[in-house]
């Protein structure tokens, strides 16, 4: 089968850069949020994905974690980050199985619709709030809605 021009550019992204990034925007009370497509193919390391942030700062996360993993660095579920958003540590989460085929549909199109590896970059506010603290607001729950718990199904 053809592949149409977007599909054609993903693949020459993850050709050349090792990734391409898609970015997702705002819907009413949903969060934006970005996330890495061929990292599991071409470094046999998890994608990554990251919600609430602007593009441009999503974009910068995903690359710089694509780069590192390129430069042989790896990556695993409950690992604490430095560097990679100033000032403050992330830590990467599992995303659970049933979450990949509402989020990361580029994914499941590189992957014929089989299950891939993705990890959740997750950060605190400025204050140090993490979305599963008993502090967090609903909103920052709403705008970093962890992915390690199954999706909900009717």
């Amino acid at each position: 089968m053809a592949l149409n021009a977007d599909q054609e550019r993903v693949l020459a992204d993850i050709r050349k850069y090792g990734c391409h990034v898609i970015q997702v925007l705002a819907e009413g009370d949903l969060p934006p949020y970005a996330y890495s497509i061929g990292i599991s193919r071409t470094s046999d390391s998890p994608d990554v994905c990251v919600f609430g942030l602007p593009a441009d700062k999503s974009h910068r996360l995903l690359h710089h974690y694509n780069k590192r993993v390129r430069e042989g660095e790896r990556f695993e579920s409950g690992q604490v980050l430095q560097g990679f958003i100033k000032g403050m540590d992330c830590v990467l989460r599992p995303v659970h199985e049933s979450q990949l085929r509402e989020h990361f549909g580029w994914n499941l199109w590189l992957h014929d619709g089989r299950p891939f590896p993705m990890l959740q970059l997750v950060y605190p506010t400025n204050e140090g709030i993490w979305p599963w603290s008993e502090m967090a607001s609903d909103w920052l729950r709403r705008w970093q809605p962890l992915l390690e718990q199954p999706a909900y199904t009717d």
